[in-house]
């Protein structure tokens, strides 16, 4: 009895390896759905766009991008939740999506469960730039100004709870100063804002705010990351403008279904890899700020446990919430 449920256990096992494998010879036979949880013209959609004929070529069939913005990218990553796993719909999530769960009671969704890592694709950092008449030119005069005028700033951000919102609401907390959020559903809608004069600062993704700084629509005051970012070598990091404990980066990967096939996964990680580090598109994303990484997928299970921990901590201090 023992040795004949042996044998069906390995032979069933046998079978669920069989027909994984030949899913995944037969992965793609259709488009594949890329979720973009943010509206077009952000730093989201900034990434995917370049990626998307090499993928098409790499995979051997279309590569569809498809915005589903809003509640802080959780619509988005909902979605993918319910969808069937066999690779045809994945998701570019931020870093948002390991902030969500410490701000939001009842996501429709397991965080650590539902979803299956396949790469982090780049990292890059938030820049704090402002319109020119916003009252500071650095970040020791805008701290300057807070504190003599609180809650008289405000900050745009791409959404409540978004990685633009809390980098915004810890450096107050560091530098305890006052300032008003003013949240829009997206990046780019933020932008606009932001040129039209209707917030005072924001911090943003060094992609989509850079070229209203190049262009001098903008002034940048800082970048968030551990170093000055090449693009902008003479604009200082909050590090070292007297908040050496303050450093965010921005990062953006793609998830699966939980369930879905490893081939699959293994395909889609090959294809997202190859596509980031081809040499002209490596080159565009390094001209929007962004720096690729292409890691493994547990390698990038591994950094978003790393991240839900990192703003367990950071949210709670913040004191952030989300109904």
């Amino acid at each position: 009895m023992t040795i004949s449920k042996s044998i069906l256990r390995l032979a069933a096992m046998t079978a669920l390896l069989f027909g994984s494998a030949l899913q995944a010879q037969d992965f793609p036979n259709q488009p594949i759905k890329l979720l973009i949880p943010y509206p077009p013209g952000g730093s989201a959609d900034m990434l995917a766009r370049p990626l998307t004929a090499s993928l098409q070529k790499e995979l051997g069939q279309p590569v569809v991008l498809e915005y589903k913005a809003g509640a802080g990218g959780t619509i988005a990553s909902a979605q993918l939740a319910r969808s069937k796993p066999d690779g045809h719909t994945i998701l570019m999530v931020l870093a948002a999506h390991a902030i969500n769960p410490n701000l939001y009671a009842n996501l429709p969704y397991d965080t650590r469960k539902d979803f299956t890592p396949v790469s982090l694709v780049a990292t890059l950092p938030l820049l704090v730039a402002a319109p020119f008449a916003t009252p500071a030119n650095n970040i020791q005069e805008l701290v300057a100004y807070a504190k003599s005028n609180p809650d008289k700033l405000t900050f745009a951000s791409a959404g409540n709870g978004n990685t633009s919102h809390l980098a915004a609401e810890m450096f107050k907390s560091t530098a305890g100063i006052k300032m008003l959020h003013i949240p829009y559903k997206g990046s780019g809608p933020a932008v606009v804002a932001l040129l039209a004069g209707d917030v005072s600062l924001m911090f943003d993704s060094i992609s989509t705010s850079l070229p209203q700084v190049t262009s001098n629509k903008l002034k940048a005051l800082a970048v968030t990351g551990a170093k000055r970012s090449a693009l902008l070598p003479d604009v200082p990091t909050i590090k070292e403008s007297g908040y050496p404990d303050f450093v965010v980066d921005g990062w953006y990967g793609i998830l699966a279904p939980a369930g879905t096939p490893k081939p699959i996964v293994d395909k889609l990680n090959k294809a997202f890899a190859n596509a980031a580090r081809t040499p002209a598109i490596k080159k565009q994303l390094e001209g929007f700020g962004y720096e690729v990484v292409a890691s493994s997928p547990d390698e990038f299970g591994q950094h978003i446990e790393n991240e839900l921990n990192r703003w367990e901590k950071t949210v709670k201090e913040a004191g952030v919430t989300m109904q």
